[in-house]
């Protein structure tokens, strides 16, 4: 072969081969595929009687420029809250449902921990149905972020408080996950059949303790009694029932007659210690409270616990002579 072929076979096989070159050096230099990981935002049994209050998984690790998204699992209201910095806290301020910063999305859709980071309602209950005694806000089923850096940020439920908290961890981009979505998922599922079975063991708990004189309320932190324990009470005219809230975190009403709207919702109205009828609330009744009702009339009175009657959360007094 000639010298002058030579030359033209040489550049032509450059010709070819240096965009293939260019194309690996290309898809070296492109960043690493981001993932999106799912998070459950509490869970409930199917007739709602009972809440877990928990994310789920709670403690999560992604990487550099991954999204994480939470997705509402029940009735029950929570929230998706980042405070600045995302550091743990051992207190947070008193869930206030008149407060559009705790009940309105809040920031935008890439984390900075420099910033208040907030999802708004998160529940199953689509805008518009009854979630309690919310203003009119928009209620969010899902809620999503990305996270550009990597470090260990902490979120928490502003309705439940401390005691319903979740962990992201952020590692640089391209480092190896320590847990698959399907690890995940069978993390999941292990929970979900421990808050069912707490649930069960909280609401026999409750059954037990209960009489026809006092009526129970109540949740351990991580699983909720959406119901009056018992139900339907039979006592006779001029005699008093009990109603006890003995949880640690939720909150309850005992309204009777006419469901007052917020905030007269908690606060008390009505005459308890002689009741024949009508309306009577018990206001917002805290852990750790009780409200006792004197029932002087015969009949039949039937109540709600005005935030969470939606959920099934209703009973009534009979009283006989």
């Amino acid at each position: 072969m000639r010298p002058t072929q030579v030359r033209r076979v040489i550049a032509a096989l450059a010709a070819f081969f240096l965009p293939v070159a260019a194309m690996a050096t290309i898809a070296e230099a492109s960043p690493p595929p981001t993932q999106t990981w799912k998070v459950q935002v509490g869970s409930e049994f199917s007739d709602m009687a009972v809440a877990g209050m928990r994310f789920l998984p709670g403690d999560i690790t992604v990487d550099e420029g991954d999204k994480v998204t939470w997705v509402a699992k029940s009735a029950e209201i929570h929230t998706v809250t980042f405070l600045l910095g995302g550091t743990p806290r051992t207190s947070l301020p008193e869930f206030n449902p008149a407060d559009e910063k705790q009940v309105i999305k809040r920031g935008g859709s890439v984390y900075d921990s420099g910033k208040y980071f907030n999802s708004g309602i998160l529940t199953t209950v689509p805008t518009g149905g009854d979630a309690g005694p919310l203003p009119p806000v928009p209620h969010v089923q899902r809620y999503s972020l990305t996270f550009p850096e990597a470090g260990t940020y902490t979120y928490y439920c502003l309705v439940h408080g401390v005691m319903m908290v979740g962990v992201v961890h952020v590692q640089p981009a391209a480092t190896p996950y320590p847990y698959t979505r399907r690890q995940y998922n069978d993390q999941v599922r292990i929970q979900r059949a421990g808050l069912r079975a707490m649930g069960h063991h909280v609401r026999q708990d409750l059954l037990q303790r209960s009489t026809k004189h006092k009526v129970l309320m109540g949740d351990n932190g991580a699983v909720a009694i959406m119901r009056f324990v018992r139900r339907t009470v039979v006592i006779h005219k001029g005699q008093t029932v009990s109603f006890k809230n003995l949880g640690m975190v939720e909150p309850h009403t005992v309204t009777f007659g006419k469901e007052p709207p917020p905030p007269a919702l908690f606060n008390p109205s009505g005459n308890p210690n002689r009741y024949a009828g009508g309306n009577l609330n018990s206001g917002l009744m805290p852990p750790h409270s009780t409200f006792k009702v004197t029932f002087t009339k015969t009949g039949t009175y039937p109540y709600v616990c005005g935030l969470h009657d939606f959920m099934g959360m209703v009973g009534k007094v009979t009283v006989r002579r």
